[in-house]
């Protein structure tokens, strides 16, 4: 096997790796904001507090209206 697909393959199982945690940790952390103010999981309003954080993490972590991403260099 070539030396170049054997460098690829670790390094795009890594970021894939990352991309996930990364979902992860937006989901866990509007798990934890709700959660730390009292709402029980399962409850209507831990189920309304967990989309209204889970939506605003999203936007903290988005691009800004009309700009765009940059091409890699990869």
């Amino acid at each position: 096997m070539n030396s170049t697909k054997m460098r690829i393959l670790p390094i795009a199982t890594l970021l894939t790796i990352l991309g996930l945690t990364g979902c992860g940790s937006i989901e866990s952390a509007a798990q934890d904001d709700c959660t730390s103010i009292g709402w029980q999981i399962g409850s209507k309003g831990y189920q309304d507090c967990y989309k209204a954080r889970l939506y605003e993490r999203k936007l903290d972590y988005s691009l800004p209206p009309g700009d765009r991403p940059s091409p890699s260099l990869l």
